[in-house]
């Protein structure tokens, strides 16, 4: 957004008549923009062609007119009149109804041709991996098999086993908190089933429907991840704790239970590690602290998997605990309130994670010391006099949207376009102005190419904020 500041100011012209002193004022008259004005609108050529729907020898018999382009490494550019376009439109499809038929057609072929290029395009990226590694793999295969991907793979395979194992150990020994753990398994191997999902979606191209791509699939999986743990864990926990509290039952033998909860640790612990380590070095590169890295939820999957690990060991330590009071005591309550204490656990993880995901699909801002940054490497540019109202959102997996309110300073932008003028000639042009109509011409011309010298400092302003130091700014 640009702001401007216009003045007008009115010369008055005083001579004498007789014992009178008369004032005469010359003003520009107001000028109407109506069809009359706007059918003298410039096109280019391409425009021409596709938004009228005509071919290059259409164009080679209408008025040629050469402009100056607002680009310094740009020639000049042959433009059409709007009034001349349309008239050959017409000439050439016959009637209006016609001409929008024919731009309904080509907008569906169009259509159709970019799924079309959008399809090949990651067939030919899936033969390049194909001819640089030796073996066939995609993007997404490629996504799973490291970082995040890995982590959320290995997590599956093992809880899956555990799921198994606890549900075999409930089924032998009818103990309500290895059913809980038995559930929490089964809600997690399924809960990360989805973020393995989210993170192929992630990593489809875009499309002219989605432009910025899918990179928020991961957090819509983590967020449905949330839920899905707080709906299927930690309700069937409480709900099969309040079960043993109002209606206990004795249990059989633990000795099996106690067996698959300890490989159960050990394997929980495994993956809970793996996680730690790829968030420690994620962190690493963001430079923020590991704490901060998952608060932010910078990398959605690799912290679902590490709190649904952290939630698996000391879910797994407090009921065997409690299920080791049953057997010391006898008394299957402490056994059901292993499971309420389960499923509580359960609880506090899907909370943590529908907030931070809920966070960062509503738009997040980006660190104010980034922002700073950002903020001050515009301020500090000559041709930039104020700006406001700055929005830096994080768009997910380290992309950025940035939008500013910038004020231009008129004097800057003029000199830069002077500086590229001859100087002596500018003057003639000025020496021959007499009339108001000439003066109107001149402002014209020069008014039109001052705008486009800030559209060109606008360019040069985009161009310093994706230097390789911001590489993430959209």
């Amino acid at each position: 957004t640009f702001l401007f500041y216009f003045s007008r100011r009115i010369y008055m012209s005083p001579f004498k008549w007789g014992k009178f002193t008369i004032s005469l004022k010359a003003v520009l008259k107001k000028r109407e923009y109506g069809p009359k004005y706007t059918q003298n609108n410039f096109i280019t050529g391409v425009r021409a062609i596709n938004e009228f729907c005509l071919k290059s020898s259409d164009l080679e018999q209408l008025r040629k007119i050469r402009r100056r382009s607002p680009h310094d490494d740009t020639e000049a550019f042959t433009v059409f009149l709007r009034s001349d376009v349309e008239a050959k439109s017409l000439e050439v499809w016959g009637s209006p109804e016609a001409l929008a038929r024919e731009r309904k057609r080509r907008k569906e072929a169009e259509i159709e041709y970019r799924e079309n290029l959008f399809r090949n395009q990651k067939l030919l990226k899936e033969y390049k991996d194909f001819l640089g590694d030796t073996k066939p793999r995609s993007s997404t295969a490629g996504m799973l098999l490291k970082g995040p991907g890995k982590v959320v793979m290995v997590a599956i395979c093992i809880n899956g086993l555990n799921f198994f194992f606890k549900l075999l150990a409930w089924v032998y020994t009818g103990s309500a908190s290895m059913f809980s753990e038995a559930i929490h398994s089964l809600a997690d191997t399924c809960n990360q089933a989805l973020l393995a999902l989210g993170i192929s979606q992630s990593a489809r191209t875009p499309d002219p429907s989605h432009p910025y791509g899918f990179t928020n699939m991961r957090y819509i999986a983590s967020l449905i991840s949330g839920v899905g743990i707080f709906m299927m864990g930690a309700g069937l926990s409480w709900y099969h704790g309040i079960i043993g509290l109002l209606h206990p039952q004795p249990m059989e033998s633990l000795l099996w239970a106690y067996c698959i909860l300890a490989g159960s640790l050990v394997s929980e612990g495994a993956t809970l590690l793996v996680a730690i380590n790829e968030i420690r070095r994620s962190s690493r590169a963001k430079g923020l602290s590991f704490y901060q890295y998952v608060r932010l939820s910078r990398d959605p999957s690799t912290n679902v998997v590490l709190l649904e690990d952290a939630a698996a060991v000391l879910g797994v330590t407090l009921a065997a605990t409690c299920m080791g009071l049953t057997s010391l005591t006898g008394n299957p309550y402490y056994d059901s309130l292993g499971s309420l204490g389960v499923g509580t656990l359960l609880g506090a993880v899907s909370a943590f994670l529908i907030y931070t995901n809920t966070e960062a699909l509503l738009g997040r801002s980006i660190n104010p010391e980034q922002l700073q940054r950002l903020t001050e490497l515009l301020e500090s540019d000559p041709v930039v006099r104020a700006i406001h109202d700055v929005k830096a959102t994080d768009m997910g997996l380290s992309k950025v949207r940035f939008k500013a309110e910038v004020d231009f300073d008129g004097r800057v932008v003029t000199r830069s376009y002077l500086e590229k003028q001859d100087i002596e000639q500018l003057l003639q042009e000025i020496q021959q102005v007499k009339t108001l109509e000439e003066l109107e011409a001149f402002m014209l011309k020069h008014g039109e190419n001052i705008i486009d010298t800030l559209g060109a400092e606008v360019d040069r302003l985009e161009k310093e904020l994706k230097v390789p130091s911001n590489p993430d700014i959209l």
